[in-house]
């Protein structure tokens, strides 16, 4: 992580409190990743597929790599985790002016991917704990007529996957699981993305694994995999895919799905391919800070982490907290973390601020109802990242600026 940054000269506070770390800031990537990308430089192949040569591309090896490590029949790598999701609901029969259930904690390429197949949003409520509401899901499931549900487990954050897949099941819905935050992630003992018809996941700079941006879909399906992989980009060279389905099927599917380009690059999965043994240490590590920080910011008058669930063996990158505050108290709260070089994010902002956004700013949403609920928990919902280079001390130090600010808002 950079070093802390100096405190401007207009500093405020007589505390003496400053953290300023950039909590953006990634790990390095692995050595034998770059040396397999300066190969791949050198030789200049770094096209995601060859119409001559030996061997395997990067992303072939990638999707055979990750199957094995989430327990999948089939993967396909794309550019990004929103190629992935707009891919997963093509694949699975959606059409323009479709409706498909959706979470309504979740960020933009979410609703955009639902959008980017022509379909309608349909938002469920969300709970206190941050979790997709599953009455109003079942709810919905019977009022919308929609027959998918594209499911975020926004910033890690798991519902009960077996119940989710009892409702889907009972109502003929097709399960698409948005995994950007939960790669490695299970619930009750089985990965995250694997208890539908497709998962998605992210390859992003913030998340688990880094190639700058990328997506992984994977399913057990033979049509969706086929389509999947027509529709990445691989022209008729599916057969330098080692997970892929029968021939036959690929006839079913060659003359009428269409190529949208969103194959992942050579270079971009040689990048990831040695992180993904990574993943359990790494999970750990950011387990261990999540915990630290969960301790930490309990400390704090007017706030509340929620509790997790003991069959969500999550990952946390991030973690997230509510404070039971007037909006005037929320933004001074927010001014005296800034003032201690502390950048929290919050939810329930009236504009959205870099990647901070939230339904009521997606205005190209066909329908949006009243979600009173999610509003009140939005409102009052904020966002830290929590990059694996945290020390015990910087998360006391965290906690003691949250815990000063919040006593510092509660006197407006």
């Amino acid at each position: 992580m950079a070093a802390s940054l100096i405190p401007p000269a207009d500093l405020k506070t007589q505390d003496g409190l400053w953290f300023g770390k950039d909590l953006s800031t990634p790990e390095p990537i692995p050595e034998d990743a770059i040396e397999r990308a300066v190969a791949l430089m050198r030789a200049g192949r770094l096209h995601r597929y060859g119409e001559q040569g030996s061997g395997y591309p990067e992303p072939s090896l990638l999707e055979k790599e990750y199957a094995a490590y989430v327990g999948s029949r089939y993967c396909v790598a794309v550019s990004s985790c929103g190629a992935a999701m707009f891919i997963a609901l093509k694949a699975v029969g959606v059409k323009a002016g479709d409706k498909v259930l959706t979470s309504t904690f979740t960020l933009a390429p979410v609703p955009g991917a639902i959008a980017h197949a022509g379909a309608q949003a349909v938002l469920v409520e969300t709970t206190a704990d941050y979790l997709t509401d599953l009455a109003d899901l079942e709810r919905k499931a019977i009022s919308s007529g929609a027959k998918v549900l594209l499911l975020s487990h926004m910033r890690g954050h798991i519902s009960d996957l077996q119940t989710v897949r009892t409702i889907c099941d009972r109502h003929g819905i097709a399960l698409i699981e948005d995994c950007a935050h939960t790669m490695g992630a299970k619930w009750d003992g089985r990965h995250t993305g694997t208890w539908g018809q497709v998962g998605c996941y992210s390859a992003q700079t913030y998340k688990h694994i880094n190639s700058g941006e990328g997506g992984l879909l994977v399913t057990d399906d033979d049509d969706v995999a086929a389509q999947a992989i027509l529709m990445s980009g691989c022209y008729m060279m599916y057969d330098q895919h080692l997970l892929r389905p029968p021939a036959e099927v690929f006839e079913r599917w060659k003359y009428v799905t269409p190529n949208f380009s969103m194959r992942m690059s050579n270079l971009a999965a040689s990048l990831l391919r040695p992180q993904i043994g990574q993943l359990a240490d790494r999970g750990r590590r950011w387990n261990h800070v999540y915990a630290t920080l969960a301790r930490e910011l309990g400390k704090a008058p007017h706030l509340t982490v929620p509790g997790r669930h003991p069959k969500e063996e999550f990952i946390a990158s991030s973690i997230q907290f509510t404070l039971d505050f007037t909006p005037v108290q929320i933004e001074r709260f927010l001014k005296e973390c800034t003032l201690r070089g502390l950048y929290i994010k919050w939810f329930g902002t009236p504009a959205p601020v870099a990647f901070t956004s939230n339904y009521e700013h997606w205005r190209y949403l066909e329908q949006k109802p009243d979600l009173l609920h999610s509003k009140a928990v939005l409102n009052q919902l904020f966002d830290l990242r929590t990059p694996v280079s945290l020390t015990d001390e910087d998360c006391v130090l965290i906690g003691r600026i949250v815990a000063t600010a919040c006593a510092l808002a509660a006197e407006d």
